[in-house]
């Protein structure tokens, strides 16, 4: 009788970009540590596409206080290319809130500070691996006050995105620009309940977890529908 045997999963690739020679080496040697497969590092904002396709890296490790302003436009490029890795920004106390709030919308996946432990570095990337977006807890509450300074766009949408129906796209974008469900419920004149069963409903169809990822994932997608 044949023996079968079980396929490991493959490791997630990883791509670390690191001004700092000797911080890329300890960070390459942390992550193989932890299972993960570092396919390419590099201090050159420029090359990072360029790397990221030809070593089919699933996560970016982008250090975004070293490279600044270059972080951003990075971003950019990845997007134009239409390069499949997630982006995970490494960042510090120092990087303004702006600029985080910035990258997440051009399609960064997460932000992690150079503080966290080397087991929440590993569950970033997993997480954001898994499509999910990874926002470190002391970020949170200023992520949302900022997603809230944000004016819902009345652009006209692609009917019904991911499975969407015209009323959870308009309670999406009411979420974005930060109103609370029983805000929610008396603006649309429905109870409490069918908020939260709309909410429900979202986060299946997008595969969120919580109301941050989900303003993420809608300005990130643009998901925002004209209110009236």
């Amino acid at each position: 009788m044949a023996t079968l045997h079980k396929v490991s999963p493959s490791p997630i690739r990883v791509l670390v970009v690191n001004g700092h020679t000797l911080f890329r080496e300890a960070l390459r040697g942390l992550l193989e540590v932890g299972g993960f497969d570092v396919v390419g590092e590099t201090a050159d904002g420029e090359s990072v596409v360029a790397l990221a396709e030809q070593n089919g890296a699933d996560v970016i490790l982008l250090d975004m206080a070293v490279l600044q302003g270059n972080a951003i436009e990075i971003l950019r490029e990845l997007s134009a290319a239409q390069v499949p890795a997630r982006v995970l920004l490494l960042t510090t106390t120092s990087v303004e809130r702006e600029d985080v709030l910035r990258a997440l919308k051009l399609g960064a996946y997460g932000v992690i500070q150079q503080e966290a432990t080397h087991q929440q570095l590993f569950n970033s990337i997993r997480s954001v691996m898994a499509g999910q977006y990874w926002v470190g807890l002391e970020n949170v509450s200023d992520l949302v006050k900022a997603l809230q300074n944000e004016k819902p766009t009345c652009e006209k949408l692609r009917p019904r995105p991911f499975g969407l129906t015209q009323r959870e796209l308009e309670i999406i974008t009411l979420v974005v620009a930060g109103y609370s469900n029983p805000d929610i419920a008396q603006r649309f004149s429905i109870s409490l309940q069918t908020v939260k069963h709309h909410i429900s409903s979202t986060f299946d169809k997008t595969g969120v977890s919580n109301r941050l990822e989900l303003a993420l994932f809608a300005v990130n997608r643009r998901l925002i529908a004209e209110v009236l």
